[in-house]
């Protein structure tokens, strides 16, 4: 299981969002790129960065942050946060991201992303979905910051996807997201029992070194962990050997 270090960036700072509400940000002191630095040096091959400002602001916002990060950054990156079009994917792929991070618009616009997979390469793109569980225990993607809601649930959508080609599926349970409450080890179980060949991220709740080794046994192929690093839970160095 891979480790991927996450930077959600915002105004250039390294932030973290609780539940994904921009009014319940935290700001950290650590530069991005320093952060991507020391990930890097203490053996992370991979780091997931989320440009929040163009999930905030739209096609006006101020993206040279998150490409100054692109172009520093020592190990291969994933990139998210307001991807909208081809122009979007390919700018970031040409400026040094490896892939490509799209959320809402895998849920709403499906057919097109099966598109993108097809045009950029399915090793280029990333489905990102965020997951609310319902009171029967059924998952259903969340949109544009989590205030939408998909028309199909998770397995109906990832059907299409999986048939389509997706390769590498990223999947957050908002109630864990930036709690540091513990993964849904069921939920990505499931995932990864109903659908062998995605390469799964499991992202939200990951508090401990423990957590790490309980989710092992779900059979992600990468976990994702950004505010248990910043706030020095744990380092990408023991991290690391908790997984091996």
């Amino acid at each position: 299981m891979k480790l991927i270090p996450a930077i959600d960036l915002l105004d250039g700072r390294c932030v973290r969002l609780l539940h994904g509400d921009f009014n319940k940000v935290t700001h950290y002191p650590s530069f991005p790129a320093e952060l991507a630095a020391q990930y890097a040096a203490a053996g992370a091959e991979w780091l997931h960065v989320v440009d929040l400002a163009a999930s905030r602001d739209g096609a006006g916002a101020d993206t040279s942050a998150l490409f100054t990060l692109l172009g520093q950054a020592p190990q291969k990156v994933q990139t998210g946060g307001g991807v909208r079009d081809e122009r979007d994917i390919s700018q970031r792929l040409d400026t040094g991201a490896a892939r490509v991070v799209i959320g809402s618009l895998s849920v709403t616009d499906s057919k097109r992303f099966v598109g993108w997979l097809q045009h950029f390469g399915v090793d280029k793109l990333v489905a990102a979905l965020d997951i609310r569980i319902d009171d029967d225990g059924v998952p259903w993607p969340r949109t544009h910051g989590w205030t939408g809601q998909g028309d199909r649930n998770m397995w109906q959508l990832l059907d299409e996807l999986a048939a389509g080609g997706l390769e590498h599926l990223l999947c957050t349970d908002i109630s864990r997201d930036g709690a540091l409450s513990g993964p849904n080890l069921d939920l990505y179980s499931e995932i990864t029992r109903r659908y062998p060949d995605l390469q799964l991220q499991a992202s939200g709740g990951v508090s401990s070194l423990a957590d790490l080794r309980r989710l092992k046994p779900t059979r992600a192929a990468g976990v994702i962990t950004g505010k248990a690093l910043l706030e020095k839970r744990f380092d990408v160095a023991a991290a690391l050997e908790a997984l091996r």
